[in-house]
C-alpha cells in the first residue's frame, strides 16, 4: 500500500530557490508558486495526472498574484475532479471525462486558467524539439514581461512539465517536473534528485512537437 502523501498545506513553494544558474543570461519566473506533483492531496494520479499538477502549479501563481493585486481571496487552486468538471461544463470534454484518467495538455490548461481566474493564456506551438531554440526569445520576453510559470506539453514526449526559467547561453529550460511521488521533501532534495533542474534544449525530443501555455497576467511587486 502506498504511503500517504502530504496535504496541500504542506506543499513547497518556489522549489527552484538555491539552484545554481548555468550563466548570468537566465530569466526566471517572478513571484510565488506552489509545487504540485503526483499524489499530493492524497489523490493518487500516477501515470496520468502530470498535466493537472502543472495546471495546479500555474494556478497557484495566478491566485497569489490576483490576491496581491486585489487584496481579496481569488479562486482556490482547483482539484483534479474540479478541473474535469470545468472542462465538461465549458464543452471541451464529454460527460464521461469526469472521474476518468484521461490526460490533459497545454490547450486544456489554457481553458482552465481562463475559466477559473479570467486570465487568458498564449499558446506557442513548437513543431519539433529541434526548433525549440527558435522560441528562446519568446520565453525570455514572457518571463521579463509577465513572470508566470509556463506549462509545457508534448507528443511523443508526452510528460507534461512546468517551465520556470530559460537560459540563452547555454540554451536551457528550468524544468519543474510534477512526476515526483512521495511525502513532502526539501527543495534541496528535489533539486538533487532532478525533479527541479536545468535541461539543455538538445535533450528535448526532435520527433515530438511541444505546446507551451503562457499565462498572460503580469507580475507586480507589491512589497
Amino acid at each position: 500500500m502506498a504511503a500517504p502523501i502530504g496535504k496541500v498545506t504542506e506543499l513547497l513553494t518556489d522549489v527552484h530557490d538555491g539552484l545554481e544558474f548555468p550563466s548570468r543570461d537566465c530569466f526566471i519566473s517572478k513571484g510565488e508558486y506552489v509545487y504540485y506533483h503526483y499524489g499530493c492531496g492524497n489523490f493518487d494520479d500516477r501515470g496520468w495526472g502530470c498535466g493537472y499538477r502543472t495546471l495546479q502549479s500555474l494556478s497557484s501563481w495566478v491566485k497569489h498574484q490576483q490576491e496581491k493585486m486585489n487584496s481579496k481571496p481569488s479562486h482556490n487552486v482547483p482539484s483534479i475532479p474540479e478541473i474535469q468538471e470545468a472542462l465538461v461544463a465549458i464543452g471541451d470534454k464529454p460527460y464521461t471525462f469526469k472521474g476518468s484518467k484521461d490526460w490533459i495538455g497545454s490547450f486544456e490548461v489554457c481553458l482552465c486558467i481562463d475559466y477559473f481566474y479570467d486570465v487568458p493564456c498564449k499558446i506557442i506551438h513548437v513543431n519539433s524539439g529541434a526548433v525549440l531554440p527558435n522560441h528562446i526569445e519568446d520565453l525570455v520576453k514572457h518571463f521579463q514581461e509577465y513572470g508566470a510559470p509556463v506549462m509545457m506539453g508534448g507528443e511523443s514526449d508526452s510528460s507534461s512539465k512546468g517551465v520556470i526559467g530559460v537560459c540563452r547561453n547555454p540554451q536551457a529550460l528550468l524544468i519543474m517536473d510534477p512526476h515526483y511521488y512521495g511525502p513532502t521533501k526539501s527543495k534541496t532534495y528535489l533539486q538533487k534528485e532532478g525533479w527541479v533542474k536545468w535541461r539543455l534544449l538538445e535533450e528535448f525530443k526532435e520527433h515530438s512537437f511541444y505546446n507551451l501555455c503562457l499565462p498572460q497576467l503580469k507580475y507586480t511587486d507589491y512589497g
